[in-house]
């Protein structure tokens, strides 16, 4: 089975004051909420199950999917109105709602971009146990990854904060990698999400188990992504989409 999460419950304070009213992932770009681009690009991908958290005005984006009969999907809510539980702690909530055989894709609501869904992120003859969807943009902070593109740790270029399980790793010696918001857990890792605290990233999550798992980044060359987070991203989404 084709599983996705599409997190939708952060509180959009960058886009202020649309979302004083309505939650990010009912922003309208192109004509159409944020959610429906993503739902659509999985839906078009073959996916079959998709679960949404919520949290910032929840009831709005659960009713926008009701009055849409799901898309003809098989779409679940994890409700995190009671407490917002961040990435990490998001999935965690919402592992039981997923089939517990099949890998899940992760994708962001604000992510908008020209990756295919439906081509190698899942089709791996030798899966690994996570695949980040990574590229070369300027951040301040970076995924690093050795030569054969495994996950080593994490730097805040602006701050030289580095965090990873190996002691005294050198950032300068390996691929600084921006993360997309996307990425694709395999379930031989799901059992490890009850070692976490209700609470957390899941960057914390890779982090804390890179060193014992296979966690793979994953560069397309021809990468267009746009994070629309901000309200002047909301005029380029527009151009984006047209271009997409």
């Amino acid at each position: 089975m084709r599983q996705a999460m599409i997190f939708a419950a952060g509180l959009g304070t960058r886009l202020k004051p649309l979302t004083d009213t309505m939650p990010k992932a009912l922003v309208p770009v192109g004509g159409q909420p944020l959610l429906w681009h993503v739902i659509m690009k999985l839906k078009t991908a073959g996916f079959e199950r998709i679960v949404v958290n919520v949290h910032h005005f929840a009831q709005q984006i659960i009713d926008y999917l009701q009055a849409n009969r799901n898309f003809g999907l098989d779409i679940r809510i994890s409700d995190e109105r009671s407490r917002l539980l961040e990435t990490g702690g998001g999935i965690k909530k919402a592992l039981p709602l997923f089939d517990q055989q099949s890998p899940i894709l992760i994708h962001n609501v604000d992510i908008l971009s020209n990756l295919d869904l439906a081509g190698d992120l899942l089709s791996s003859e030798c899966p690994p146990d996570a695949l980040l969807v990574v590229s070369r943009r300027q951040t301040k902070r970076y995924l690093l990854f050795d030569d054969e593109q495994l996950l080593d740790g994490w730097t805040n270029v602006e701050t030289g904060e580095v965090k990873s399980p190996y002691p005294g790793l050198d950032p300068s010696g390996l691929r600084q990698l921006a993360f997309s918001g996307i990425h694709v857990i395999w379930p031989m890792v799901f059992p490890l999400f009850q070692e976490m605290p209700e609470r957390f990233s899941i960057i914390d999550f890779y982090l804390k188990f890179c060193h014992q798992y296979a966690f793979i980044g994953h560069e397309q060359k021809d990468l267009r992504l746009l994070d629309v987070g901000k309200l002047d991203t909301l005029e380029q989404a527009e151009t984006f989409i047209k271009q997409l």
